[in-house]
């Protein structure tokens, strides 16, 4: 599972709202009401967004020392009948292709021709829940899987945006991530930030740019992987 989440980069009822109500001052709970109603219409019309990212990858190796790892490229996503499908084509700084298909993830290594390929199995709803945030999922439906708070209204990433943060309520899945903040755009119901926080430190930060949604179709090979005769396959474990 955390191999699963890790993986992804660059994304879930009404009584969960009713007790989140219950809990804040009135003002904050209306603010953040609104927003997730936001992201509930700019749900209910999504086809495709494409964007480009900048990911940097915190480590806390030890007190003393802080490395980061930054990424680039583009990220895709469409969801037809149902089903939801991600492509990631990373082009800095370890080349690498990310493919979420027919409920697979599968990681494309070019300069080793390789595949790794992960099936979620009964977490495949936790993995959807993660590649949806902020890009086509439902705002109220965050209610079901977290905590979430409104924090207000600040910049990020050159717009005035909507800032909220969530708690994962299964312990199972606060095991891989602590928490997550995501800046959402008012004007358009998606995310232009997130920031994911793993339980021992560890966090990733990732903008998104030049966001296109429900423009034309994607090429079709978009969402496959460019491998070559002699790709080898692995499954790794974890």
């Amino acid at each position: 599972m955390r191999a699963v989440l890790r993986t992804l980069v660059l994304g879930t009822v009404a009584i969960g709202w009713l007790l989140a109500a219950t809990a804040w001052p009135q003002s904050e709970s209306a603010e953040l009401d609104r927003v997730l109603t936001q992201m509930d219409a700019a749900a209910r019309n999504f086809r495709t967004t494409e964007a480009s990212f900048v990911t940097d990858q915190y480590y806390e190796v030890i007190k003393a020392v802080d490395e980061t790892a930054r990424q680039k490229g583009k990220i895709y996503f469409r969801r037809e009948g149902g089903e939801i499908e991600m492509a990631a084509d990373i082009v800095e700084t370890d080349k690498k292709y990310v493919l979420y298909s027919g409920g697979k993830v599968q990681v494309y290594h070019p300069k080793i021709d390789q595949v790794e390929e992960y099936n979620p199995g009964k977490n495949r709803s936790d993995v959807e829940s993660f590649l949806v945030l902020g890009f086509g999922g439902g705002g109220h439906d965050l209610l079901k899987s977290y905590d979430v708070k409104f924090l207000g209204s600040v910049a990020a990433n050159g717009i005035k945006a909507e800032e909220l943060e969530l708690i994962p309520k299964s312990a199972r899945l606060r095991n891989n991530i602590a928490r997550i903040l995501l800046w959402i755009d008012p004007d358009r119901g998606i995310s232009v930030q997130q920031q994911l926080f793993e339980p021992g430190g560890d966090y990733r930060l990732a903008k998104y740019s030049e966001i296109k949604i429900n423009q034309n179709k994607f090429p079709e090979d978009v969402f496959k992987l460019k491998t070559t005769g002699r790709t080898k396959f692995i499954s790794p474990q974890g």
